[in-house]
């Protein structure tokens, strides 16, 4: 208790976290410097994912943009400003989990799938419980079904849909 009084004035000049309000969370006093090392490593590890991934794409393209808004500017409160992405300590947690997903997306390896692999689709034909929502659309209105009668039977030329029918409706 007597060392906190003491040491609170200093650490308030220093502008130093004493928290981050999240239980078992601890303050990283050098969390830029970590960020930037865990970018860094992020984007050379994610090179072992075939380019055309679009894994690999949506890494490359968020971690470079997080290391150079890092790497512009030195302190933390304005790297959370400006990812609006949580506490620095959050992001040290994040790219550290997204450094052990790439490890094992190497190990699964998702994208080599044979082009000629059939998945079984199984149909299954139990009610949808009432709290799930269906998400079907509603009926297409009538126009539509005239112009795509007229676009099918190829008569372009001869309007199925009349000025009249549109603007009554």
């Amino acid at each position: 208790m007597f060392l906190r009084r003491l040491a609170r004035p200093l650490m308030m000049m220093a502008n130093v976290k004493e928290t981050t309000g999240i239980v078992g969370l601890e303050v990283v006093p050098n969390a830029r410097e970590v960020l930037i090392n865990l970018y860094r490593k992020t984007l050379e590890e994610i090179k072992s994912v075939p380019e055309d991934e679009g894994y690999r794409k949506a890494v490359e393209s968020f971690t470079r943009h997080r290391l150079n808004v890092c790497v512009e500017e030195q302190e933390s409160e304005l790297i959370e400003k400006r990812l609006g992405c949580g506490q620095v300590e959050e992001l040290i947690e994040e790219a550290q989990d997204e450094l052990k997903l790439i490890g094992h997306m190497n190990e699964w390896k998702p994208w080599g799938v044979p082009d000629d692999y059939e998945c079984e689709v199984i149909e299954n034909d139990a009610p949808v419980p009432k709290h799930v929502p269906l998400h079907r659309p509603g009926p297409l209105p009538e126009e539509f079904y005239k112009t795509m009668e007229v676009v099918t039977s190829g008569k372009l030329d001869a309007p199925a849909i009349s000025s009249g029918d549109l603007q009554s409706k």
